[in-house]
């Protein structure tokens, strides 16, 4: 009993090892697409900054702000927003543009990783495996955040001590300064002043309720005018709200500490906003030698706040502002090309994202956004009466009772059902989806490994003489039932070939109705060779499967009866290796018959007889496909339904 508590113990353990494998392994595409997004910004504002060097340095602290918080704001969110605006829907094919497929690669160079879904040896004990690698990136980020969280915690905690032993006063020479600043400046709150006995330099501490830290001894040693300009400094910062920017910023920092540019935004933001302040005192009309000599005599006389989040006087590069107040240097107003410049990167920085959304919505039909159609046709949500899952192992196969193919040919079973085949191969039966070796690889990149590895043995029965599509609605109850697996379809805007008639409305030779040809055989046994023989060398022998079989010279022989041109054009991207998946826009409607005869080529998956020498000049894929079916691949993007699993364990016990 304790040998099988503690192998389910486990078995847990591993399961929730796997789920959390497959959450990193899917946020990382994201967060680098957003670390790269965000650095892109920050580019950008470094070059607006130098730009504007002449103008104002609070219109670059707001363009450092901006570049700060792009790294609290994902693009997805406003490519989301943009989804949800009213937009047209355009189900026909579009072609690519370059404009889209550029912005898509700017703003996303980084897709979910492409491993392979052929089997991988297990791992060794005491080998370091990469399959570890989410987890131990996730961990370093983990301690260095809460390193970074732990400083600023430490730092917070001794200001915050200085404040509690601070006394508020109200009758000093500063505190009616002060007073008079606030009418000046228009203030809607007072600010309580805190005379402090440590040497910290006058500062404006917190963000609802700012207080200002005064330093006891300072008032002396300054003379009124040197005071006012101080404070005058302070109540600048109290209304650029410098000390909530500062606080974003080390949210940032705590998130982000691993990226060298916060660490280089955050001296250039308190750069900014202190030259800003600077500005605004010498505007005001404060005498700069006054203010400069005030400012000397603070930082003779106190040391830095330890956090950006209270906002001083000492702080930046001291004796490069001495030279720019005592220049009386105020930074220029705005010109018009300046303004439109701002305003093109303000709407570039919020209007194409969602522009991007929208125009990535637009391409989605409303009536793909559910189930198929065939799931309702075939009568809705259906289950085995009894099934049987066991391991097994890959050389222990053997044949299924029908073919797991998306295609309509079958065999009726009397409802039984027996394969051996990885988890992968049920899935794509159950959802009769034929993946691209693109499509394949994206769908199991955030999946456990076993998921395309492990074989199993699906032993089950169902009631009566159900259809090969009502098996399939069972088979999806088995797979949540057993493997708890989750799913949902999403339809995206895809790169794919469309399949279109090269001459309109003119089918090739080897492409006619299926009612012009033999009709189809009832329930014909393939390895009976004399039922076979008996239909005079019809291919394929059975209606609705697509099959292929080597033919003279080296060439291949592809077919298919009574099928549609969806799932001759689903069919193409398993015959050749294209990159992408084909879809049907030859607007040809009903069921055909068809061959296909061409030469393969190195990028061919089906089995075929090696050429002989010389013998490699035949008709080539792209070729038979225009001369026999009269019909050809064109590069396009398309709303594409996919289905995604969103959650899998290992199959439960029977």
């Amino acid at each position: 009993m304790r040998r099988i508590c503690s192998a389910s113990s486990r078995r847990r353990l591993v399961m929730k090892a796997e789920s959390l494998q497959s959450i990193l392994r899917s946020a990382g595409p994201f967060l680098a697409n957003h670390l790269w997004q965000s650095t892109l910004v920050a580019a950008i504002a470094a070059l607006l900054t130098v730009m504007l060097r002449r103008n104002r340095a609070s219109l670059r602290a707001a363009l450092w702000l901006v570049a700060s918080l792009k790294f609290l704001l994902p693009f997805s969110l406003l490519i989301a927003c943009g989804a949800l605006l009213p937009h047209p829907h355009r189900v026909s094919l579009e072609q690519e543009t370059t404009i889209y497929s550029a912005l898509d690669f700017a703003g996303r160079p980084f897709h979910n990783g492409t491993p392979s879904a052929a089997p991988t040896p297990a791992p060794r004990p005491g080998v370091p495996l990469a399959v570890f690698l989410p987890e131990t990136i996730a961990a370093i980020w983990l301690v260095g955040s809460l390193t970074v969280l732990l400083v600023w915690l430490r730092r917070w905690r001794h200001l915050h001590r200085s404040v509690s032993l601070a006394s508020v006063t109200e009758d000093e020479r500063e505190v009616r300064i002060l007073r008079r600043l606030e009418s000046e400046f228009q203030l809607r709150q007072k600010i309580s002043v805190l005379r402090s006995q440590q040497l910290m330099e006058p500062g404006i501490f917190g963000i609802l309720r700012p207080q200002l830290l005064w330093p006891e001894g300072l008032t002396e040693r300054l003379n009124e005018e040197e005071i006012e300009s101080l404070l005058a400094h302070e109540l600048v910062h109290v209304l650029r709200r410098d000390n909530l920017v500062a606080a974003l910023h080390m949210v940032v920092q705590t998130l982000f500490w691993f990226h060298p540019l916060v660490w280089w935004m955050e001296r250039r933001m308190v750069e900014e906003r202190e030259r800003a302040c600077d500005e605004a005192v010498v505007a005001r009309g404060a005498t700069p030698a006054t203010y400069a000599e005030g400012l000397l005599k603070a930082c003779r006389f106190c040391l830095e706040s330890p956090l950006p989040c209270v906002s001083g006087v000492t702080g930046s590069d001291l004796s490069k502002r001495m030279v720019l107040i005592m220049r009386k240097q105020v930074g220029q107003r705005l010109d018009r090309s300046k303004k439109l410049l701002l305003a093109a990167a303000a709407f570039a920085l919020l209007a194409l994202p969602i522009a991007f959304g929208l125009e990535r919505a637009a391409q989605i039909p409303t009536q793909t956004a559910g189930e198929p159609d065939w799931q309702a046709k075939a009568g809705g949500k259906m289950a085995f009466e009894v099934a049987s899952i066991h391991p097994s192992r890959p050389d222990a196969f053997f044949p299924p009772t029908f073919a797991l193919s998306p295609d309509g040919s079958f065999v009726d079973s009397a409802g039984h059902f027996r394969a051996v085949f990885p988890l992968m191969v049920y899935f794509q039966f159950a959802y009769k989806w034929m993946p691209s070796p693109a499509q394949s690889e994206a769908l199991l990149a955030p999946l456990p490994k076993w998921v395309s590895t492990d074989y199993y043995v699906i032993e089950a029965r169902a009631p009566g003489h159900p259809t090969k599509d009502q098996m399939r609605l069972m088979m999806q109850s088995l797979l949540a039932d057993r493997f708890h697996l989750a799913m949902h379809y999403d339809t995206r805007p895809t790169p794919v070939y469309a399949l279109v008639l090269d001459k309109p409305g003119v089918p090739g030779p080897q492409l006619h109705p299926h009612a012009e040809g033999p009709p189809c055989p009832n329930n014909i046994d393939l390895n009976d060779r004399n039922a076979v023989s008996a239909l005079g060398g019809v291919f394929p022998p059975i209606c609705e499967a697509f099959m292929e079989r080597p033919a003279k010279d080296g060439q291949v022989l592809v077919g298919s009866r009574n099928t549609t041109m969806a799932l001759l054009a689903t069919n193409l991207t398993t015959i050749q290796d294209l990159g992408r998946p084909v879809v049907d826009e030859t607007g040809l409607t009903g069921r055909f018959d068809f061959t296909l005869q061409w030469t393969p080529d190195a990028n061919s998956t089906v089995p075929h007889e090696p050429a002989a020498a010389g013998e490699l000049s035949g008709t080539t894929f792209l070729q038979a496909l225009k001369e026999q079916l009269g019909v050809k691949l064109k590069p396009a993007k398309a709303p594409v339904q996919v289905p995604v699993i969103d959650h899998v364990e290992r199959p439960s016990d029977n």
